[in-house]
């Protein structure tokens, strides 16, 4: 390529703040640790943990439906188990390992997006399992990390005439020094983080289709670009982003090389 690792993210409960971290432990055949780990179903929507299954993203709180959700800043502490929320001048802490500190959440929710939801939203999770848009595709999809080449995202927005804030894509790993677009010719290929006995292997899987999530801006919670119609007018295609599957255990951090390797040999 060459290019580097700018930034790395994850987003425990779906659709909330995204987190950044100085690192991410990886280990093979799994996502990034506490990413989407827990979702908001939908007042109308059954999610049996025991037996979780995979359910459209439609089913969940998110900001392709629910733009002002974008207005709460949240911050999960691994410690203590505690998601911090702000909103406005509101600030609460809540445990979402007990049922109270559960409800903290689902009615600050429900309360931000207001009688369109339909009710209070109920907080799921369950052991192993993770709220990602392609969960519906495959288990190892689920577990999948996303990849953003902030050089695509500076492309559209000079297109468009708008700086677009690469957050708007909640990736995993955003990625600098890299040509703009060059990731569309990553699937089917692998691309490593790090250098030595550390490094990480990726094998990208595909190209990441983009939703009107993309439209509302992290920032003020307004919808305001029309992302995938930009895409579809300006590329010819609605892609931004790949995902691809972590084959071998290590940690990357901000700043990591990465190179891309030859097609993958199985």
């Amino acid at each position: 390529m060459p290019g580097r690792v700018a930034a790395l993210y994850r987003y425990p409960v779906k659709g909330m703040s995204p987190e950044p971290l100085d690192s991410i432990p990886l280990t093979e055949g799994h996502g990034v640790p506490m990413d989407r780990v827990y979702a908001l179903a939908r007042p109308d929507t059954a999610f049996d943990p025991a037996q979780p299954v995979p359910l459209p993203k439609q089913r969940f709180v998110m900001l392709m439906k629910d733009e002002a959700l974008a207005s709460v800043r949240s911050r999960y502490d691994d410690a203590t188990g505690l998601l911090s929320l702000t909103h406005g001048d509101q600030h609460v802490e809540a445990d979402l390992a007990t049922p109270a500190g559960r409800q903290v959440l689902e009615e600050l929710v429900a309360a931000v997006l207001g009688p369109g939801l339909g009710g209070r939203p109920r907080l799921v999770s369950s052991a192993g399992y993770r709220f990602t848009d392609v969960a519906v595709t495959s288990p190892e999809m689920m577990n999948a990390v996303s990849l953003i080449n902030l050089a695509s995202v500076a492309d559209l927005g000079d297109r468009v005439g708008a700086r677009l804030d690469p957050l708007r894509f909640r990736a995993n790993i955003y990625l600098d020094g890299v040509p703009a677009w060059a990731e569309r010719d990553w699937p089917g290929r692998d691309v490593t983080v790090g250098s030595g006995a550390g490094a990480v292997r990726l094998h990208v899987a595909a190209l990441t289709g983009r939703c009107a999530a993309t439209s509302v801006d992290p920032a003020t919670a307004v919808r305001d670009v029309n992302v995938p119609r930009a895409l579809q007018e300006t590329y010819g295609h609605m892609k931004c982003g790949v995902y691809a599957f972590v084959r071998g255990s290590g940690a990357i951090h901000v700043g990591d090389a990465v190179v891309e390797g030859g097609p993958a040999v199985f």
